[in-house]
C-alpha cells in the first residue's frame, strides 16, 4: 500500500499493546500500520462489501472438513430422500 490519498489518525493505546504490535510486525513482515489497517478491516468489515457464506465457511476450516462424506452430496437427489420430513 503506498501513501494513499486517505485520512490520517493518531491513536493513544497502552505500551504492553504496542510492544505486542511491534512484535507481531517484526515477525510477520508486515509494517505497524499494515497491521492496524488489517484488524480495522476486521472488526468493521471486510472493505469492499460483505463476503458470502462460502468465503465464511473456508475461513472457519468448515470446507472439505469431512474426510469420509461422499463427493456429490449437493448435487444427487438420493442424498435429499426424506430430508425435512418429521421422524
Amino acid at each position: 500500500m503506498s501513501d494513499m490519498a486517505a485520512g490520517r489518525i493518531t491513536v493513544r493505546i497502552p505500551n504492553e499493546l504496542q510492544d505486542r504490535l511491534r512484535s507481531c510486525s517484526r515477525l510477520g513482515g508486515k509494517t505497524e500500520s499494515r497491521l492496524i489497517r488489517e484488524a480495522l478491516e476486521t472488526y468493521l468489515g471486510q472493505a469492499g462489501g460483505a463476503r458470502v457464506a462460502y468465503e465464511l465457511a473456508e475461513e472457519a476450516g468448515l470446507i472439505g472438513c469431512i474426510g469420509r462424506a461422499a463427493k456429490d452430496l449437493s448435487t444427487n437427489r438420493r442424498h435429499f430422500e426424506g430430508f425435512g420430513q418429521g421422524k
